[in-house]
């Protein structure tokens, strides 16, 4: 599996620079559901065609996320903070803006 192969895979699925795994299912079942040769009314063999194809896509993109080494690091997981984690973090024990009772 090549690079090429990974970049083909995620313009096949039209798939943004960041998604999760979530969302790249969603978006293989789309695609299926609107290209599979029982739903296709038009041209059978394209929507076979398709359908090939991006079965094939979601399989690499799939190994590509077997293979990816994920960081779970303190850093990388700063990265990643929620809208709520993110104030407290940085506020949260502040006297004026933190949770803490000030008197």
């Amino acid at each position: 599996m090549s690079k090429e192969d990974i970049l083909e895979a995620k313009k096949i699925l039209d798939l943004p620079d960041k998604v999760s795994l979530k969302e790249i299912k969603q978006k293989y079942y789309m695609l299926l559901k609107r290209w599979h040769p029982d739903r296709c009314k038009e041209n059978q063999q394209k929507c076979k065609e398709m359908t090939q194809k991006i079965t094939i896509a979601y399989s690499i993109i799939l190994k590509y996320f077997e293979e990816y080494k994920i960081d779970f690091s303190e850093k990388a997981l700063k990265d990643v903070l929620s809208p709520e984690e993110w104030w407290f973090e940085r506020f949260g024990h502040d006297p004026v803006w933190g949770k803490k009772n000030r008197f």
